[in-house]
């Protein structure tokens, strides 16, 4: 079972689930405890299908472009990877979190503590990135609206969400369109609404980004 509520942190969603399944891409990073472990998820490009037997997980979801600033590591080191805290920071600093939060009564709450007191605040620059392309903005007008030149918002990019920014805002698109289609959306219209080229165009996206077709994944939930 998976829940999650929002997190006193900027943007950040905290969540409880039990680790089985497909972890979709959406532009984000992951503060992680598990058993005992404190671990980073990175940003991903494509679906992440957990292995091994269930069990209680519980994370911090940062706002895209957030997490590189807590971590002091470039997203694109990340891109794709599960790391354990400790290969990131010193080991006693990570054996003093571990253990705070196995203290904790609620671990959701102990990493969202952890964050508020290293987080850095948030870039506006950033934050209107993601925004202009969760709307669908082409990322051309949304470079010139931020007075950013390509290969410019490229490396910044990178460092911010593990990818360049034409790869953040199709990774965006697909959320758009598994919100809408979960919503009961036809998938033409749903097309059309996030702005693909037609219904076989998200169908293909679907599954390069996931790894199934769009009626297997929905029909997982």
């Amino acid at each position: 079972m998976y829940t999650e509520r929002a997190s006193r942190l900027s943007g950040a969603v905290l969540w409880t689930g039990d680790g089985a399944g497909r972890v979709l891409p959406d532009g984000c990073m992951d503060l992680l405890w598990n058993e005992g472990r404190l671990l980073v998820a990175g940003p991903d490009t494509r679906a992440y299908v957990t292995a091994g037997a269930p069990s209680t997980w519980v994370g911090l979801r940062f706002h895209p472009g957030s997490a590189p600033a807590f971590l002091g590591v470039p997203a694109h080191e990340l891109r794709d990877r599960r790391v354990e805290l400790a290969d990131l920071w010193p080991a006693s600093d990570v054996r003093r979190l571990r253990s705070r939060v196995a203290a904790s009564a609620d671990p959701a709450t102990a990493l969202e503590d952890i964050a508020l007191e290293r987080a850095a605040p948030a870039d506006p620059v950033l934050r209107a990135l993601v925004a202009s392309l969760e709307a669908g903005r082409p990322v051309g007008a949304t470079a010139d609206e931020l007075g950013f030149g390509a290969r410019q918002l490229h490396r910044r990019s990178l460092v911010a969400f593990g990818y360049g920014p034409k790869t953040l805002a199709r990774i965006l698109r697909l959320q758009r369109a598994l919100a809408l289609a979960r919503a009961g959306v036809p998938y033409a219209e749903t097309a059309v609404r996030c702005g693909f080229a037609d219904q076989a165009h998200l169908a293909r996206d679907v599954r390069e980004l996931t790894g199934v077709p769009l009626t297997r994944l929905l029909a997982a939930g």
